[in-house]
């Protein structure tokens, strides 16, 4: 069990980028399951980070089991909750997946005549880098930082994601990041040989339950 810990731990720091949130035009909000992005959210705005939060999500399959409103909704609930105005939150409630949370919200900022430079995303921090390499790649014309809540493995593993759920989802992930660019959805990134070895044995040992068929 040592073994797949350390493998598991290996991943999940991969994934997280590390970045210091920076001033930006806009806190952009990847909704999910987790509300402790909201909380994180919330976080950033008070510290005066952007003026703005962009609540980007409507129902994925996990969520939709769940919750009884769009992502986005209840992450706007849980902000405004924690003392962000509600007018300094948009919500964006139709999309279902990364590309669609990219598309949808440059459509809604457009639709508000708000233009962005720079943007901080806000993820889960296993999301760190795959939604980072996703908006690199469709849209490149902003500049980006990516942050998630300041949790460690075990802080962020509970009831409703256990570490094997974590492993799972994390093993699929980083199969995306390894073969989406060649799809056109994420830039290219470098993956260090113990990642990848570390992404190996868990497939071998079984966390395989979010990986795609590549045919």
């Amino acid at each position: 069990m040592d073994r797949i810990e350390d493998a598991i731990s290996r991943v999940w720091d991969f994934m997280r980028m590390g970045h210091e949130p920076m001033t930006s035009d806009l806190i952009w909000v990847l909704c999910s399951y987790d509300l402790r992005v909201a909380n994180r959210a919330a976080e950033l705005w008070h510290d005066g980070l952007a003026p703005v939060i962009a609540m980007s999500g409507g129902w994925g399959n996990f969520t939709r089991q769940i919750f009884e409103k769009p992502e986005a909704v209840l992450f706007k609930e849980r902000a405004v909750s924690l003392g962000v105005p509600e007018e300094a939150v948009l919500v964006e409630d139709q999309s279902t997946n990364t590309g669609e949370n990219i598309r949808f919200t440059r459509r809604l900022l457009k639709e508000r005549g708000m233009e962005v430079s720079r943007v901080t995303a806000v993820q889960k921090p296993y999301m760190e880098r795959r939604v980072y390499a996703s908006i690199r790649k469709q849209w490149d014309e902003v500049e980006v930082s990516v942050t998630s809540p300041r949790l460690s493995l075990k802080e962020y593993c509970q009831e409703l994601v256990t570490l094997e759920v974590l492993a799972n989802i994390m093993v699929g992930d980083l199969q995306r990041i390894m073969c989406y660019p060649d799809m056109g959805f994420m830039i290219a990134q470098e993956i260090p040989k113990e990642v990848k070895e570390a992404w190996q044995l868990l497939v071998d040992e079984g966390f395989d339950g979010h990986l795609i068929d590549r045919g």
